[in-house]
């Protein structure tokens, strides 16, 4: 007979525990010594110039081997300005200076120093010397560190059947910093935590233990142990009485990765000694202690989950569940807010001079959420992700093998740019790991920390090898895996003397796929087949499930993201989006999709797509003049995708910052009369690009001031922005901040997630375009 008003078993032991605290001697800390100095010191001069000094560090190597590569760090004092420095790459964080070797003092011979090439600066100020210089991480003068203090203090906090609770007091800190503390057990390690209490698991009731603690230092120096105390775990059969449900269950806060609970506390006789909370029928946290509230994470964007919380006393008995609460996650942005996600091309350093600084001067760094960096392409050979290769496309579009084993990592991490070219105004050496776009990233995201920044895979000329890639379980694992090596934990290959592990890490929060297009035609000699929409579902599960797990491992969550389809056929051919028929949908694994807005209509630099008939490339409706039998528009390809179940929360929508033209267009007359001004009218090919190899293609900004008399009109019906400069003349479609302020509108009344803009280089100086995207996509900064 249960009941919280029976009587419970009189044979509990008092609570009150025999600690012993005298040291055991099977508690021994593991020997760890000081780190002493690996070879080099470091020997501090100042001389005086009058209005500046020349402060210096001469490296020297008293060992008898040489020895390559050295990192000088040291602490300015207050009051000592630091000016011009030489012979050694500096970086600043405060007052903490850094300085890595000149490719040509590196090496330091054994038994010689850097002399004549040792690192120096102008120094003005007071004549106070620099403190705490290390050198290769030793000390400067090659003494041997000294460990953290003893940790003083250690007693039992709390006790159940199978746990034992410690806590003690903060050890003192001598020559670095406190990283944490290791629990110990018979010498061996059984809990590491950072703060001052620790709580033992996987404990035998009724059993005695004895414990230590150690302290650790940033730089690995480990502490003499504690004084030992000593415990019995309680006696199960002392209370076999579970506590009562706990109540009030409740959502307090939620984000698109993590929802916040709390309930109501509950009572006794023996103490709680915790709250299990459940998701479903699998443990998702444990509180310890009375705590009432928790934090679950590692959840989905926009899925509902539902939760249960029981009570464990100090025996373990383990309450009932309380009533359950289902909660939906929130989308990647967050109540009202809009994600504003821009494409910026690897290619465009060169004739477009569109450098990472330009996201920056024009003011759109500050404006955008995400930047794609288009793009990254696939081994043709191994189906991995290609990084680490210098091989251009050819010319041709319609050679099937354009992109075939293409790449650019000169401009990715390998090229150095000048203090003009750089965000913030440093410039590169030629010898650091990370030079490149890469290295501009990082200076960007570090200057406007808000930024997500992903790799975009594919697009037109790169997407040949997805359906091999994508086609068998073992071929997407090795895709992923590769994919996440180079990018997300940032292994680039050598290339020249870039690159390296690690190089790359930290600068993107996620992946964008843009593979053009599954279970459809693109790019001439793309492989493709039916078999590809449902690879293409199984190859976004991959990824998701990799970059979870090393989310896991990280304590971050990345974005996947993609590139889809406008034009339904499309979609139906290789994209599985019903959120309806209870079959895996993309939408499980996208955090969003950047729907196709553009190119609805155009000419190819080789005459080909639709060359003899203007056509707008982005209109928002349905243009009640468009002759051709098929629809494509912004709002019909939304459509698509929302009454298939789509969450509009998942999707943004497309922007051109580009115009498509053509040339040699008719006037044309109205139905009812009066003139088209060009529109749906003939044409006799692409007119002339921004570029030789790109006719029929203008940014934004240069179609504004390289084509005279184009006058903007803007079609009401079908919200549309183009441009005519008369009767056989020159005919452009485009988006403009009218365009754009009309379509952002629509786009918060079909609460999509935001917009996506393909592509930043197309804007003025002054981002005109990217300021109406702002405008109209507003988000709290």
């Amino acid at each position: 007979m249960g009941g919280r008003t029976g009587l419970r078993r009189s044979t509990r032991l008092p609570l009150a525990v025999t600690v012993l605290l005298a040291v055991v001697g099977a508690i021994v800390a593991p020997s760890t010594a000081a780190h002493a100095a690996a070879g080099l010191t470091a020997t501090f001069s100042s001389s005086d110039n009058g209005s500046w000094r020349m402060d210096k560090y001469v490296i020297s190597n008293p060992t008898t081997t040489a020895i390559s590569g050295w990192t000088l760090e040291f602490d300015l004092p207050a009051g000592v300005t630091m000016g011009n420095a030489y012979h050694g790459t500096v970086t600043r964080v405060g007052n903490r200076v850094t300085v890595v070797n000149a490719h040509y003092n590196g090496t330091v011979a054994a038994g010689g120093s850097t002399e004549p090439y040792s690192f120096w600066f102008i120094a003005t100020g007071t004549a106070a010397a620099p403190t705490n210089c290390r050198v290769n991480g030793n000390k400067c003068d090659g003494s041997p560190d000294r460990a953290p203090g003893t940790p003083t203090g250690l007693t039992v906090s709390g006790r159940t059947t199978k746990t034992l609770s410690l806590t003690w007091a903060a050890a003192t800190a001598t020559d670095f910093p406190i990283a944490g503390y290791d629990v110990l057990r018979g010498g061996t390690v059984v809990a590491s935590v950072t703060g001052t209490a620790a709580t033992v698991g996987g404990l035998t009731p009724n059993t005695s233990y004895t414990f230590a603690v150690v302290a650790k230092d940033t730089r690995g120096n480990v502490s003499p142990a504690s004084a030992a105390v000593s415990a019995t775990t309680l006696n199960p059969a002392d209370d076999t009485v579970a506590p009562p449900a706990p109540g009030g269950l409740r959502s307090t806060a939620v984000t698109a990765a993590s929802v916040t609970l709390a309930w109501n506390a509950v009572n006794d006789a023996s103490g709680i000694a915790g709250y299990d909370v459940y998701r479903g029928t699998q443990l998702a946290a444990t509180v310890n202690g009375t705590g009432t509230s928790i934090t679950v994470g590692g959840l989905t964007p926009l899925t509902a989950y539902t939760f249960t919380v029981r009570a464990r006393d100090t025996y373990d008995n383990v309450s009932p569940a309380s009533a359950s609460v289902t909660v939906t996650t929130d989308d990647v942005m967050g109540a009202g807010r809009y994600a504003k996600v821009g494409y910026f091309v690897q290619w465009g350093i060169y004739g477009r001079q569109y450098f990472v600084k330009n996201l920056d001067t024009s003011g759109a760094a500050a404006k955008l959420t995400h930047i794609n960096y288009a793009f990254a392409n696939l081994d043709p050979v191994n189906l991995t992700c290609l990084q680490g290769v210098t091989r251009g496309t050819t010319p041709n579009p319609q050679d099937p093998d354009q992109g075939t084993g293409a790449g650019d990592a000169d401009a990715d991490y390998g090229r150095p740019f000048s203090a003009a070219q750089s965000v913030d105004g440093v410039a590169d050496t030629g010898w650091e790991k990370l030079r490149g776009n890469f290295n501009q990233l990082k200076k960007l995201k570090a200057k406007h920390p808000h930024l997500k920044i992903l790799i975009s895979l594919g697009g037109w000329t790169y997407s040949k090898y997805f359906s091999d890639a994508a086609a068998t379980p073992a071929s997407r694992e090795k895709l992923v895996r590769s994919c996440l090596d180079i990018y997300l934990r940032g292994n680039l290959p050598v290339a020249g003397n870039a690159g390296g592990p690690g190089t790359a890490a930290g600068i993107f929060d996620g992946i964008d796929l843009d593979w053009e297009w599954p279970g459809a035609e693109g790019h001439p000699g793309n492989h493709w087949g039916p078999q590809d929409k449902a690879n293409n579902t199984a190859l976004l599960a991959e990824f998701r499930r990799q970059m979870d797990e090393l989310g896991a491992t990280t304590g971050k969550r990345y974005l996947l993201t993609a590139f889809t389809p406008a034009d339904p056929a499309k979609i139906d051919a290789g994209w599985d989006i019903s959120r309806t028929d209870g079959t895996p949908s993309v939408f499980d694994y996208l955090d969003f999709a950047n729907v196709q807005g553009y190119d609805f209509h155009g000419a190819g630099s080789d005459n080909s797509w639709e060359p003899n008939r203007t056509g707008h490339q982005g209109n928002l409706y349905r243009d009640a003049q468009d002759p051709y039998p098929f629809e494509f528009s912004v709002e019909r390809a939304v459509r698509t995708y929302t009454d298939a179940g789509v969450n509009p929360r998942q999707l943004t929508v497309g922007f051109a910052f580009y115009g498509r033209g053509w040339q040699g267009v008719a006037a044309g007359t109205l139905p009812g009369g009066g003139s088209a001004n060009g529109e749906w009218q003939t044409a006799t090919g692409a007119a002339p690009g921004q570029f030789a190899e790109e006719a029929g293609t203008r940014g934004y900004a240069n179609l504004l001031a390289m084509v005279p008399g184009c006058t903007v009109q803007h079609d009401t019906q079908s919200v549309s922005s183009y441009c005519f400069t008369g009767n056989g003349g020159q005919w452009w479609t485009f988006d403009d901040p009218w365009a754009i302020g009309q379509k952002t509108t629509w786009a918060k009344q079909q609460n999509l997630l935001g917009g996506m803009i393909w592509e930043m280089s197309g804007d003025t100086t002054a981002g005109t375009l990217m300021s109406a995207v702002d405008t109209g996509l507003p988000s709290p900064r």
